[in-house]
């Protein structure tokens, strides 16, 4: 493929202060250590940059404070699309976190925002998860969809490099959207981290069999990119 056909995007999948140690209400281990990768791979000539971010309302399904005697980290809910009820699927559940309007919910201050284009928002429906920065998993009829998609196809992206928190959820779910939705999919390892590391090689294993690749900062695939 010439150089021509190619035009990657960079999505920065909800590097937010409710995500990230030290005030977390979800902190994920060493997530502030992403950082600088993150700033060196916006400094890469992207056709688009783009962050997301959780944007939960307060009464969100997905906290476990919502819930009676349910708690965070290892009680379950099931999710009913609210206008089919035949479709649910489960989801755990987690503390309060990136609340609307909240601190918690910034994207960090290390972040250069002055190379980001632009900022989607996720997970505004009470009634529904939304891990992936596409849409949510229910599909008869879809509730939620953030228009990324869209988004990338007008900029005519043909790559899509996926760095955030966390690897074993949201950017999995991300990366797993961005290959379904046709566009060459990776996610640069050192540019995100876990909820549970012990996951990564299977998370590694399970992306790769739906056509996302992780791959090094210093790999082949973001050196391409500073040749775009």
């Amino acid at each position: 493929m010439s150089t021509n056909n190619f035009k990657p995007a960079l999505v920065i999948v909800d590097l937010q202060e409710d995500f990230c140690p030290p005030n977390g209400s979800l902190a994920v281990s060493n997530g502030r250590d992403i950082i600088p990768t993150v700033n060196k791979l916006l400094d890469l000539p992207f056709v688009i940059k783009i962050a997301t971010k959780d944007w939960h309302p307060q009464d969100h399904i997905s906290f476990a404070s919502n819930h009676v005697n349910k708690k965070p980290y290892v009680d379950f809910t099931t999710i009913v699309n609210p206008s089919n009820a035949s479709e649910t699927y489960e989801t755990r559940l987690w503390p309060d976190h990136c609340v609307q309007g909240t601190k918690g919910a910034e994207l960090i201050h290390e972040l250069d925002m002055s190379k980001i284009d632009q900022v989607v928002e996720k997970g505004q429906v009470r009634e529904v998860e939304m891990y992936s920065a596409f849409y949510d998993p229910l599909e008869r009829p879809r509730v939620s969809d953030s228009g990324l998609a869209g988004v990338l196809r007008e900029k005519g992206v043909t790559d899509v490099y996926c760095v955030g928190l966390a690897f074993d959820y949201c950017v999995r779910c991300t990366a797993v959207d961005a290959a379904k939705e046709g566009f060459r999919t990776f996610v640069v390892g050192e540019g995100t981290r876990a909820v549970d590391p012990s996951t990564w090689e299977e998370v590694k294993g399970e992306l790769k069999g739906k056509g996302v690749e992780v791959v090094s900062i210093d790999g082949e695939e973001v050196a391409r990119v500073g040749k775009a």
